[in-house]
């Protein structure tokens, strides 16, 4: 047991009373009260040792699900899990509502739900607008500006805004002096002020200021040009066996209208052999087909002579000839040299840069999009994917060795984009499984795990007496066998009317939509919103009883839709918000947040308020798998190498549980408790004081 000051203060504080109250014990008690007094300074310099003593190590895995994890144990596959299981504990770790990414790793940073750190999707949208935007953070360019003919010129500078409320642990870590490494932590850019060393996840841009646009130069006259779900596709001519093309970087708001700022490249192709020779910015490189370039550090000029903007990219020669086929990477922050804050300190990218190499900082690494636009096949993809954990797995070697105090947080993400992409390699019922496939790369899934499995073996070596292991996950993985477009069906069922003479867009986010008749609208991958009068712009419903009846009779109507494929519930949970959420920001997010059935996810297009034609489709999408559901259905996994008391613990305890471990009081606005206190000595709190 720890012991601090505030606890000592509070034992000689009931002493004195109970003295007060009991005539014949009040020597013995002012006694007790002077001893505990006087013991303060010892027992506080032995609470500072002991804080300096002990360490904490969380390897948080994006996605990684109890039920594979199990599966892979028993298999033999996960030697080192199975040893923590068997010598330590292992529990079902409950995940937030809803079970995305950003949102739950929001709840474990913080202890809070979405209620009180602002995170309810990965889409957000201005209620006074209906303009979306990504939710964790945000890119501005300068307020003011001066126009001269065709430049713009700033007046002050831009900024990048972290949208998630709340203190994260480490900063809270930060204030009682205990040294911490967090890395690649999503939802945390710009990283937040910190004295640790810090570098941002999930939610960290490319340069251009996107999760990630890939570009695609080819000759072949069947591709159809411009944009991509994630990517550009650029027509390009071969003469002479040369190739000339721009790399197209930020835009470049200097100048009228914001175009995108290029760079020339120049790709000279073999006329025998399947080679490449491409030049860009007095560096060349050779590239076969089916080979990755290395980093190439590329630089946008905004401004001549000055206002250079430093990035980086990778190519991907994909075929030569008789067609010319060039993958480039989105062009990711150079960690040596960041365009946009990454780390903190400033100078820790670059260190890390330098230590390991030039690594993705980009937030989702993985270019999934790519492989769902066909642009990589799965071969082409994994090769990448690897790459990207290869990367953290360097960077994970440099960086442990080092930590001799406090807190090492490293964040893995190879699990869960590959189960998104993979998931129909392994699982026979699912409508994109393909028999050839399979016997190529069914096996990928596991062989991942393998890998975070020997990274927790380089691990179990260093824990002593001193030091604690936590090892989490922010949600598991289901398959994802059909898509339910929420708005189509709101529409079919007269939530949402159409003007008379408009027609119904499949792509266009609520083309032709009467918002005047309309009472409920869906937008991201879990959220029901209800048109509120005095909320949205030409809000219809009225809050208070009218909206309750509306918002209780969706979810009543939500839960009854079977598919008539399959007889199954397509629904199987749907939480009213004011239910779900405590906190400052619970009326922030979506009125209803619905919870699919294993199997079942939002489609695509409805995500962004668009109208597919029919209310469920199958996926045949490469992303297979996913957890973007009831959030019952995919917990997350906790192991540690202590006993974890709690019997159903969730991601709001982690925080608590980090604190704790340093004798650290968990804020007034945490919901959770150390997974390591019992009951009895430790009074749970689900809801905040209704003044939080």
């Amino acid at each position: 047991m720890r012991t601090d000051a505030p606890t000592i203060q509070a034992l000689v504080t009931i002493a004195n009373s109970h003295a007060e109250r009991s005539g014949p014990l009040k020597k013995s008690a002012v006694l007790l009260a002077t001893l505990l007094l006087a013991s303060i300074p010892f027992l506080t310099s032995c609470h500072r040792q002991n804080q300096t003593a002990h360490k904490l190590i969380i390897l948080g895995i994006d996605g990684m699900d109890p039920q594979l994890l199990r599966q892979f144990m028993q298999q033999g596959k996960m030697p080192n899990f199975a040893k923590l299981a068997r010598e330590g504990s292992f529990r079902e770790l409950t995940t937030s509502i809803p079970p995305q990414s950003p949102v739950a790793w929001s709840n474990l940073i913080t202890g809070m739900n979405a209620g009180g750190h602002g995170i309810f999707d990965f889409i957000h949208r201005d209620p006074k607008t209906l303009q979306l935007y990504f939710s964790t953070s945000r890119v501005e360019p300068p307020k003011h500006t001066i126009h001269l003919g065709n430049w713009v010129v700033p007046l002050g500078s831009g900024s990048a805004e972290q949208l998630r409320q709340g203190k994260a642990f480490w900063q809270i870590l930060d204030e009682h002096g205990i040294p911490n490494t967090v890395f690649r932590i999503p939802a945390n850019f710009p990283p937040v002020p910190a004295k640790g060393k810090t570098l941002s996840g999930m939610g960290t841009p490319d340069l251009r200021g996107t999760y990630g646009t890939f570009s695609f130069y080819t000759d072949d006259p069947t591709a159809v040009a411009g944009p991509v779900e994630g990517g550009q596709t650029i027509p390009v001519q071969v003469e002479n066996w040369k190739v000339k093309a721009n790399l197209i970087g930020p835009d470049n708001t200097f100048r009228k209208g914001s175009p995108a700022a290029t760079e020339p490249f120049e790709v000279a192709t073999d006329p025998l052999q399947p080679v490449a020779r491409i030049s860009v910015q007095n560096q060349q490189f050779v590239l076969r087909e089916g080979e990755w370039s290395d980093w190439i550090p590329v630089e946008f000029q905004l401004i001549p002579f000055f206002g250079n903007v430093k990035g980086m990219c990778r190519f991907y020669l994909k075929q030569a000839h008789p067609r010319f086929q060039l993958y480039v990477s989105p062009i990711n922050i150079d960690p040596a040299r960041p365009a946009l804050p990454i780390s903190t300190p400033s100078s820790y990218s670059r260190m890390l840069s330098e230590e390991a190499g030039e690594f993705y900082t980009q937030g989702i690494a993985e270019d999934t999009k790519a492989l769902s636009a066909s642009v990589l096949d799965d071969n082409q993809y994994l090769q990448q994917a690897r790459t990207v954990l290869a990367e953290h797995r360097r960077i994970f070697d440099a960086e442990l060795p080092k930590f001799k105090q406090g807190v090492f947080f490293f964040y893995f993400s190879s699990l869960d984009l590959n189960s998104h992409m993979m998931w129909r390699l392994l699982d026979t019922k699912h409508p994109g499984y393909d028999p050839a496939l399979a016997a190529k790369n069914g096996s990928v899934i596991a062989d991942f795990y393998q890998q975070i499995d020997e990274v927790l073996g380089e691990v179990l070596p260093r824990l002593d007496t001193q030091t604690t292991l936590l090892v989490l996950s922010d949600h598991g993985f289901a398959p994802y066998y059909r898509s339910f477009n929420l708005n189509t069906w709101l529409l079919q069922n007269g939530y949402i009317k159409i003007k008379g003479n408009a027609n119904v867009d499949s792509n266009e986010p609520f083309a032709g939509v009467d918002w005047s008749q309309t009472r409920a609208y869906g937008l991201g991958l879990n959220g029901l919103y209800v048109n509120f009068r005095g909320r949205e712009p030409e809000g219809m419903v009225q809050p208070g009883a009218e909206d309750d009846a509306l918002i209780r009779e969706l979810k009543t109507k939500l839960l009854s839709v079977k598919d008539p494929q399959s007889g199954l519930p397509v629904i199987t949970r749907a939480d009213i918000a004011n239910e779900a959420y405590q906190g400052p920001y619970s009326q922030s997010g979506p009125d209803l947040i619905i919870g699919y059935n294993r199997g079942y996810r939002a489609g695509w297009k409805t995500i962004l308020g668009a109208f597919p034609p029919d209310i469920l489709e199958d996926n045949t999408n490469p992303w297979s798998g996913d957890h973007c559901m009831d959030y019952t259905q995919v917990p997350g996994v906790l192991l540690s190498n202590q006993k974890i008391v709690a019997g159903a613990p969730s991601l709001t305890d982690i925080a608590p549980t980090i604190l704790a471990e340093f004798g650290i009081l968990k804020s007034k606005d945490m919901l959770g408790r150390s997974v390591f206190s019992s009951d009895s000595s430790a009074a749970r709190i689900d809801k905040p004081n209704k003044e939080n």
